[in-house]
C-alpha cells in the first residue's frame, strides 16, 4: 500500500467520525495556537523595537545616569544627574565629527492653543538643541529645525508633531504662526514627519523647543538630562568615540583614578542583546504553557486511537484475512494519528499567527512569522503523534484476526 493511499484512508476514517475527530483535534489547534501565538506576539514587538532603535542608526550611543534595564532599572548606587551644564561642556570638549544632542522632558499633560483651536491635554513639551533631528532619528515635514543659534539666544520657538500641527492649522501652515503651550508661548519654526505609534506610546505628541529657552523658564534646578545622544561620523568611528566621551564625562563629573564610572555608556546593540534576552524569556514562557496544551491533547489522542482500534477491531480481523501483516496494521493506524495532529497542528499555526500578528494590526507595525517554532510546532505535534498514538498502532497490530473476526 502507498503512502498516499495509507492517507487517504487515514482521511476516510477521520471522516467517518467527524464530531469526535474535531472535538480531538481542538486540543491539539488550542495548544499549538497558544504557543505560536505567544512567540508571534512576542516576535513581533521585537520587530518593532529593532526598528525602532535602527531609525538612529549604528553611529548613535547615549550617555545614560543609570544603565538602561528591559523590564527595570537598577539604582542601588547613587548617580548624580547629567546636567545641561555638564552637556554643553561636553560639547565644547569633543572633537569634530562628534555630534551632541538631547531630548528633555518639561511638561507633561499639556495642550497646545491657537486662537479657536487646541489639542487634547495629552501633549509633552520637551526641550533640545540643533542636532535633535540626525540624532533622534525624526524627519522634518515643513519648514526648518531648530539652530545653534536658536540654543544660544534662547529663542522662544518650537517644533511640532505632526498631529499638533494637524489638529491646530487643519487647513493653512503652521510656520510663523505663535503658539501656548503650558505655561509659553512658541512661534512655531517647523513640522515634524509622522512616526509610528506602538502600545500606547506616541512619540508625535510633542512639541519641541530650545533647551536654554525651557530652562530659562521652568527652572534648572539641577535637572536630570536624561537623554543625551551622540552620534559619530561612521560606525567604525563609535568605539573611539565612546572611549573619547568617557574620559571627558570622567573629568566632566569628576570621577576618581580607580573609581567607576557615575555614568552609562549604551549603544543600540546592547539595548538589542537586552530586548533579545526579554522578549526570548516572554516567547519561552508562552511556549511551555502551549506545552503543557499539548500533553494534554496528546492524551486526547491515544484515548480516541484506542476507542478507533476498540470500534474497528473486525476491519482489522478482515484486513489480516486477507493478508495484511502486523505492521501493515501498525503503520496504519499510527498514519491516522499523525495525520490527525498534523491537521490540527497546521490549524493552530495558522491561528497563532493570525492572533499573534493581531498586535501589529492593531498597531500598524511590521508583521512577523515565527518560521522557527513553526518548524518545531510541526515536528513537535509528529513527535506526539508518534508517541501517543504508538500503543494503540501496536495494540491493533497485535489482534488476533480469528477472534477479531468474531467480535461483534
Amino acid at each position: 500500500m502507498s503512502v498516499f493511499e495509507s492517507i487517504r484512508m487515514a482521511l476516510t476514517a477521520l471522516r467517518a467520525n467527524i464530531l469526535r475527530s474535531a472535538l480531538t483535534l481542538l486540543g491539539m489547534v488550542i495548544g499549538v495556537f497558544a504557543v505560536i501565538a505567544a512567540v508571534t506576539a512576542v516576535e513581533v514587538i521585537e520587530v518593532y523595537f529593532e526598528e525602532s532603535l535602527q531609525i538612529y542608526g549604528s553611529s548613535t550611543f547615549s550617555v545614560e545616569r543609570y544603565e538602561s534595564q528591559i523590564g527595570g532599572r537598577d539604582r542601588d548606587v547613587y548617580h548624580p544627574p547629567i546636567t545641561w551644564e555638564q552637556v554643553v561642556r561636553l560639547k565644547r570638549s569633543l572633537p569634530g565629527g562628534l555630534q551632541v544632542s538631547v531630548d528633555e522632558d518639561f511638561d507633561w499633560i499639556v495642550k497646545a492653543k491657537y486662537e479657536e483651536r487646541e489639542t487634547e491635554p495629552n501633549l509633552q513639551l520637551r526641550g533640545t538643541d540643533e542636532h535633535f533631528l540626525s540624532n533622534f532619528g525624526f524627519e522634518l515635514a515643513a519648514g526648518r529645525p531648530i539652530t545653534a543659534q536658536d540654543v544660544q539666544y534662547a529663542r522662544p520657538v518650537a517644533v511640532l508633531g505632526a498631529p499638533v500641527a494637524e489638529t491646530l492649522f487643519p487647513n493653512q501652515s503652521a510656520l510663523g504662526k505663535e503658539v501656548r503651550i503650558g505655561r509659553v508661548r512658541l512661534e512655531v519654526i517647523g513640522v515634524l514627519e509622522e512616526k509610528a505609534t506602538f502600545l500606547g506610546f506616541d512619540p508625535n505628541a510633542r512639541v519641541w523647543a530650545p533647551i536654554s529657552y525651557m530652562l530659562s523658564t521652568y527652572g534648572d534646578n539641577g535637572r536630570n538630562i536624561a537623554s543625551v545622544s551622540v552620534r559619530a561620523p561612521n560606525p567604525q568611528m563609535v568605539r573611539p568615540a565612546q572611549e573619547t566621551v568617557m574620559a571627558q564625562m570622567r573629568t566632566i563629573r569628576k570621577v576618581r583614578p580607580g573609581d567607576q564610572n557615575n555614568f552609562f555608556l549604551e549603544t543600540n546593540a546592547s539595548l538589542q542583546d537586552q530586548l533579545a534576552s526579554f522578549t526570548g524569556s516572554l516567547g519561552i514562557a508562552g511556549a511551555a504553557i502551549g506545552l503543557i496544551s499539548l500533553l494534554a491533547a496528546g492524551i486526547g489522542i491515544m484515548n480516541i486511537m484506542l476507542v478507533s482500534v476498540t470500534e474497528r477491531t473486525r476491519e482489522i480481523g478482515i484486513r489480516k484475512a486477507v493478508g495484511a501483516k502486523n505492521w501493515h496494521v501498525l503503520s496504519q493506524f499510527l498514519l491516522e494519528a499523525i495525520v490527525l495532529c498534523q491537521i490540527g497542528g497546521l490549524l493552530g499555526i495558522l491561528l497563532g499567527a493570525l492572533a499573534g500578528n493581531g498586535v501589529a494590526f492593531l498597531f500598524d507595525i511590521s508583521m512577523a512569522f515565527p518560521w522557527l517554532w513553526a518548524g518545531i510546532a510541526v515536528t513537535g505535534v509528529t513527535l506526539i503523534a508518534v508517541v501517543f498514538g504508538l500503543y494503540p498502532a501496536f495494540k491493533a497490530s497485535r489482534l488476533d484476526p480469528i477472534e477479531s473476526l468474531r467480535y461483534e
